[in-house]
């Protein structure tokens, strides 16, 4: 659908003093009677070359002496870290909050280690069948350091580790980060 030049204008105001999606379908459906789904108003907003803000600051990634506290409290004591799960239990991570502007997800935070540095190549593969029960897709991967694991997203949208050839093993940051955008890329690809 397209708008007319004020209403482009319009949802570029809006955009640009912070409004959400959300918030830009319903001025559209109130003030124009223009009824739009959710992932039209985001192509629209793509198509006028619009950028959405940060609602709020991100914590900084690299900054894992706040999130850690809270990661061990959640924890019982004496249990395995989430990626030693070798024996098909699923280390799951928060749902993903709105994947805007290619900030760092929440559900990378639990991905992350203190080590930074530059990512090399991230190498993502989807299994052709999945076979594990409740799993949408599954695969490996392969991060720049050599370590690999095994991956599945649940039928919540949920990445996991079923398996990580490295016990207690973290991600770089940026590795992390870039496994991400390659599982999002390889998924899209097939159609999820």
């Amino acid at each position: 659908m397209s708008l007319t030049p004020d209403q482009s204008a319009a949802v570029s105001s809006w955009i640009a003093s912070g409004d959400n999606l959300s918030a830009v379908q319903k001025k559209l459906r109130e003030q124009f009677s223009v009824s739009l789904t959710f992932m039209e108003v985001r192509f629209l907003v793509d198509d006028l070359n619009l950028q959405l803000k940060d609602p709020a600051p991100k914590a900084d990634a690299n900054d894992l002496s706040k999130a850690a506290p809270a990661a061990a409290a959640k924890k019982p004591a004496g249990s395995a870290p989430a990626a030693d799960a070798g024996d098909g239990d699923v280390a799951d991570l928060p749902p993903e909050a709105e994947l805007d502007d290619g900030a760092a997800p929440a559900a990378e935070d639990a991905l992350l280690e203190d080590e930074g540095g530059p990512a090399g190549s991230i190498a993502v593969e989807v299994d052709k069948v999945t076979l594990h029960p409740g799993a949408l897709a599954s695969g490996t991967v392969t991060f720049s350091d050599g370590v690999t694991g095994k991956w599945i997203v649940d039928n919540y949208g949920r990445p996991g580790f079923t398996e990580v050839s490295q016990p207690g093993y973290r991600p770089k940051p940026a590795d992390a980060q870039a496994f991400m955008q390659e599982l999002s890329l390889q998924l899209q690809k097939r159609g999820y």
